[in-house]
């Protein structure tokens, strides 16, 4: 590819060559149900209450929206999934996505199955990252309490240092393995809390390079600044730092308890002020890639396209380690494989786990392809357009 040309997000032969014609139907028929806001506002309660009542609906839910947006049920089941991405060269981010009930055994066995993860990273240049939710390791109350600077009683301490201990658990053996590791964000009342644990392993683990990454959301307007600071004092502590950006995923939320409690809104007032943000936190950290190393977690077309030409202007290659590009499996294959196809490093989010535990995040991504303003109908235009361009027999 000639470096000075766009990379084109609009080539579907490219986007969906890994699709057979009977994939890409079932693609057309699926987008088109989550096309229809009516259907994914009734149908998702429904299928919650089905699963609650234990009805044998997991036939009908399996072979359709999980098997787009889910690797499998198990990590020994994402194993054809990972093997088809390689194909491709877009790495996998192997993504437990089973929401925890809060107890200690549940923390427990949630970490057991990150370190399983990093295992199967281990080695694998097929699965560059994983990826663990701080709330999946420690009660989100203590997370809360510790951010409010309130005392804890010594029973709470030694759970939050029990908590403490599987985060150090999870990021050493990424350190031991040589896996990035991705620490997700939370919602704003918590994230200081994650964020100082995070530095606390960045310190540790971070030394050579960048092994575990923070994550940004840049819907929140303070986030910049925060990257700033995050590079100042990764500089002075003489560590690297790891840095995923992505918008945000807890905008109506973050909102709404923010006006409960009288308290000015930590998110953007507008979707262009997000978007501006997220390009000079991306500029910032190619200005700094000496230092930082990034992950750029998006849908967006225009930051992604942004990403190349600053890329471009600094002089790096597009399979430079220090920069990736990751989308959702199941949603945004135009950048995805239009990316990778032209050399840049690439990965997708592939969420796993037991049908009935990750029906929370199925339901949340059939609302978000509804809520996005165009997000399903760019999705399904470019079924329809790669459906039209292969029964015209266009190569």
């Amino acid at each position: 590819m000639n470096p000075s040309q766009k990379v084109s997000f609009d080539d579907t032969a490219v986007a969906f060559a890994s699709r057979s014609n009977t994939e890409l139907q079932k693609m057309y028929w699926l987008f088109a149900t989550m096309n229809n806001n009516f259907l994914v506002k009734t149908g998702g309660p429904l299928l919650e209450t089905a699963f609650k009542l234990h009805l044998p609906v997991k036939f009908l839910v399996k072979p359709t929206i999980f098997q787009q947006f889910c690797g499998g049920e198990t990590i020994s089941e994402c194993t054809p999934t990972i093997n088809k991405l390689a194909e491709s060269n877009i790495g996998t981010i192997l993504d437990y996505s089973v929401e925890g009930e809060g107890d200690e055994k549940s923390f427990d066995h949630t970490m057991h199955e990150i370190i399983a993860t990093i295992e199967k990273a281990a080695g694998n240049k097929a699965i560059p990252f994983s990826v663990f939710k701080v709330t999946g390791v420690i009660d989100t109350g203590l997370l809360e309490k510790v951010q409010d600077g309130k005392a804890l009683t010594a029973e709470e301490q030694s759970a939050f240092e029990r908590g403490r201990q599987r985060v150090n658990a999870i990021c050493g053996r990424a350190f031991e393995k040589n896996v990035r590791i991705f620490i997700d964000a939370e919602e704003s009342w918590i994230q200081e809390t994650i964020d100082q644990l995070t530095y606390e392993m960045m310190a540790k683990y971070n030394q050579q390079k960048a092994i575990v990454y923070n994550t940004y959301q840049l819907y929140r307007h303070d986030r910049l600044d925060v990257i700033k600071r995050d590079y100042e004092n990764a500089l002075k502590g003489g560590y690297y730092l790891g840095g995923k950006l992505v918008r945000g995923a807890y905008m109506e939320k973050e909102r709404r308890i923010a006006a409960e409690k009288g308290l000015p809104s930590p998110i953007n007032p507008t979707k262009e002020a997000s978007d501006n943000l997220y390009d000079e936190a991306l500029k910032f950290c190619v200005e700094h890639i000496n230092r930082i190393a990034i992950c750029a977690g998006t849908h967006n077309e225009a930051s992604s396209q942004y990403l190349i030409e600053l890329m471009k202007q600094h002089n790096l290659k597009p399979n430079d380690e220090r920069v990736y590009f990751a989308q959702l499996l199941g949603m945004s294959d135009n950048l995805s494989y239009n990316l990778a196809h032209a050399g840049y490093n690439v990965a997708k989010y592939v969420p796993y786990g037991p049908v009935e535990a990750v029906m929370p995040y199925l339901l949340r991504r059939a609302n978000e392809n509804t809520a996005i303003a165009g997000q399903s109908s760019r999705e399904f235009n470019l079924i329809k357009k790669e459906l039209v361009r292969r029964k015209n027999g266009k190569h």
